[in-house]
């Protein structure tokens, strides 16, 4: 057998069968159940399953397995008296105000949207992210089993990690094409090698703050692991998000943050050390990606220079309610990209093109409840005070502002799932 660094997968919908309903329904009823029975067992399998889309298609729908689960902890909510009431606590209104404001401007961007049944799609993606919210925030509020969550968040960074590692070895969806080289770039469960950084982040995130306060050989190897395949993405802003997480985590913790962050080095180094041996192998020093050059070949996804042009013209023509939300990719080639369907390679400038200001303003509102939510002063004696779901949702959503000016994540669910997941449990867990 010839080693292929780069399998190329086409993207076919898959029809929904008997098989798959009864597995989506068992999914559904087994959630509720365990979420009727202890409200942290729901949140233990909306972590797990969040990267695991098991996606398939029904009408102008997609059902996915954490979609089933996530409608499953909903139902099994409902079982308990006064969950609706603890949504009024500090710091979840000002979050849940955010989710609506982004909701709303979605779904005025279908004023002008070419294509409504698009908008109509990322309106209620974002109905499904603030259920995440909710669902998240009131499982933790009724039952705050600290040790349960971080045993799932872990097993979840493993297999992640693990499905994306073994694609160096059994070839990556995407790759860096320099000059005769081709070097993988390894993506595992999410969708391509950015979204794994961003789920890494969000993990690096979550496991690095827990290290610190109750370190175990699993948190260990899940840690290590997901930084290795994050460094292994070849992702340049992932690198920056990893080093503005770990900055964050560490300033929180103090002097006693570099031991228990070993496993996080270790990571690092066995990263840096693989990105060595695809330089050598590629004999060019170039797939460590130094400079701001890009990669010869875009993978059939564009560059950021054309997209973010396309996204700039999209919002001349459309400048208050934009021209649709989830219509960039669709309306590419009236704007001079042929060929490519995607978002614009940045959160910024998609909520622009495709929600104009309004969007744009609620982007903003996001990103900045996101932040503040968790801050207080005096913010050193606070910060230190607080759990750490509080400082891994401040250090990832700092982490993922900064990164989505170059990539929009929230496009993807898995990423944007794993994130409002950790905002809603540190949301409960905030201590005002």
């Amino acid at each position: 057998m010839t080693y292929r660094p780069v399998v190329d997968s086409i993207a076919v919908p898959t029809p929904l069968d008997p098989f798959s309903a009864v597995f989506f329904v068992a999914a559904f009823v087994a959630a509720a159940m365990l979420t009727a029975r202890r409200p942290a067992y729901g949140l233990c399998a909306l972590l797990l399953t969040t990267p695991i889309a098991f996606a398939h298609d029904l009408a102008a729908t997609t059902i996915t397995l954490p979609k089933c689960v996530l409608l499953g902890v909903l139902l099994g909510l409902t079982t308990y008296s006064g969950v609706a009431g603890r949504l009024r606590r500090r710091p979840a209104p000002l979050l849940a105000g955010a989710f609506a404001f982004y909701i709303l401007a979605t779904a005025l961007s279908l004023l002008d949207a070419t294509h409504p049944a698009a908008a109509i799609r990322e309106t209620l993606k974002w109905l499904e992210y603030a259920a995440f919210f909710v669902a998240a925030f009131s499982c933790y509020a009724l039952d705050a089993d600290d040790a349960a969550l971080v045993v799932a968040a872990a097993i979840a960074g493993i297999a992640v990690a693990l499905s994306a590692l073994v694609q160096e070895i059994a070839g990556a969806p995407s790759g860096l094409y320099i000059g005769g080289a081709i070097v993988p770039r390894i993506a595992g469960l999410l969708e391509g090698p950015n979204q794994l950084s961003a789920y890494c982040t969000i993990a690096v995130a979550t496991l690095g703050a827990w290290t610190l306060v109750r370190r175990t050989t699993l948190l260990d190897v899940a840690l290590g692991l997901v930084v290795f395949a994050d460094v292994l993405t070849f992702s340049r802003a992932g690198i920056v998000s990893l080093v503005i997480v770990g900055a964050i985590v560490a300033f929180w913790a103090g002097r006693r943050a570099w031991p228990a962050l070993a496993p996080a080095v270790l990571g690092a180094i066995a990263g840096a050390g693989g990105a060595v041996w695809w330089a050598i192998y590629a004999h060019t020093p170039g797939i460590l990606r130094v400079s701001l050059a890009s990669s010869a070949y875009a993978g059939g996804v564009g560059n950021r220079g054309e997209l973010w042009g396309a996204a700039l013209r999209m919002w001349r023509d459309h400048p208050l309610f934009g021209a649709g939300a989830g219509n960039f990719e669709l309306d590419l080639p009236e704007y001079g990209v042929y060929g490519v369907r995607t978002h614009a390679n940045s959160w910024y400038l998609q909520s622009l093109a495709e929600g104009g200001i309004v969007l744009f303003a609620a982007t903003l509102t996001m990103v900045s409840a996101s932040i503040g939510a968790f801050l207080q002063k005096p913010l050193v004696a606070r910060l230190r005070a607080q759990s750490p779901w509080v400082v891994a949702a401040l250090a990832a959503s700092i982490a993922l502002a900064l990164h989505q000016t170059v990539d929009d994540f929230v496009f993807y669910p898995k990423v944007g799932g794993a994130w409002f997941l950790l905002l809603g449990i540190a949301a409960a867990a905030f201590r005002a």
